[in-house]
């Protein structure tokens, strides 16, 4: 399937052991040349060895345009995307990269922010703290992992002047200092935005008390990033969709994602994860009714019902006319 998009050739410039089963590579432009600006909360796709394409947060300060930092854990079940980047790529290695995307940005009219990190979730949400802190603007965070030995950038925020802002909890530690989201989400006062990022247990649970302790929706910020394969389930229908530039109607087997059947017909949708975090094949729904089961459209953009993640997402319809 296609991924063609504007792209950049970068330089492993360095590879760091940041925590347990977590490494960074930092990368600079093959020339010596600026990179594009990002802004906070900003992801990349990188094209890995064996052909993956994995989205990665960048961590380093954005004011900064001769590097990008990311940093990855990695995953017992990977599949293949940390595992190349823990043991294939080194140091001196170039590759492929998107320019810098922002599905996840700060909303700056917020009167506070409150940033939540669960594991390797801190990769954008250190990146926020950091611009937060530069622009004075009042906000918390809390970073949480199983362990003091599977954190990151632990002494990176110890020395950072918004250090007293920052509140670390450990699963393996004593019971006062874990994460007690009941406390930290009990007043979501009017001004004041939710950004959470880690594991999909962890983002559920948060996002989960903080919809009980009544944040409305527009408060809340997230970004996953993984999602869950897109396999097929076993109640899973066949259905079609329609093409309204042409009428062309294609048939979506019970075991095809609708990318996949597309590219057999030879209609390319650009992808990137294909796990339905990513937001890179949305497409506009024009008939029918959706199946969502994406992690990137918030719940009220899934109900809207006028657009969906094509990669892993279904029909609850006999067919769907997109908007192709």
């Amino acid at each position: 399937m296609s991924t063609a998009a504007a792209t950049l050739r970068v330089l492993v410039a360095r590879k760091t052991a940041e925590a347990e089963d977590i490494c960074s590579l930092e990368l600079v432009s093959t020339d010596g040349s600026a990179l594009p600006g990002f802004s906070a909360g900003s992801h990349v796709d990188v094209h890995l060895p064996g052909g993956v394409v994995r989205q990665y947060s960048l961590c380093n300060d954005p004011a900064e345009s001769h590097r990008y930092l990311v940093a990855v854990l990695r995953d017992p079940a990977s599949r293949g995307g940390s595992a190349a980047v823990h043991d294939a790529v080194q140091v001196g290695d170039t590759l492929t990269i998107s320019a810098p995307k922002n599905h996840f940005a700060l909303a700056h009219e917020a009167k506070k922010s409150l940033l939540l990190a669960g594991g390797i979730g801190v990769t954008p949400i250190l990146c926020m703290a950091e611009r937060l802190a530069v622009t004075g603007a009042d906000f918390e965070m809390h970073y949480a992992a199983r362990s003091r030995e599977r954190m990151a950038f632990v002494d990176r925020i110890q020395g950072s002047g918004f250090a007293d802002k920052v509140r670390f909890h450990f699963d393996d530690g004593t019971a006062a200092q874990k994460l007690d989201l009941n406390a930290v989400l009990a007043q979501p006062e009017p001004g004041t935005h939710l950004y959470v990022c880690g594991p999909k247990g962890f983002m559920d649970a948060v996002l989960a008390t903080a919809r009980s302790q009544g944040w409305g929706e527009e408060q809340l910020h997230w970004e996953f990033f993984a999602g869950v394969e897109a396999a097929p389930r076993a109640d899973d229908g066949s259905f079609e969709v329609q093409l309204a530039s042409s009428g062309r109607v294609i048939s979506i087997a019970p075991d095809k994602t609708v990318t996949q059947a597309l590219s057999e017909a030879g209609v390319e949708i650009m992808v990137s994860c294909e796990q339905g975090v990513c937001g890179t094949c949305l497409t506009r729904v024009l008939q029918g009714e959706v199946d969502h089961r994406d992690a990137y459209l918030t719940p009220e953009e899934q109900a809207a019902n006028d657009q969906f993640t094509p990669c892993c997402s279904r029909s609850k319809s006999p067919r769907l006319v997109l908007d192709l």
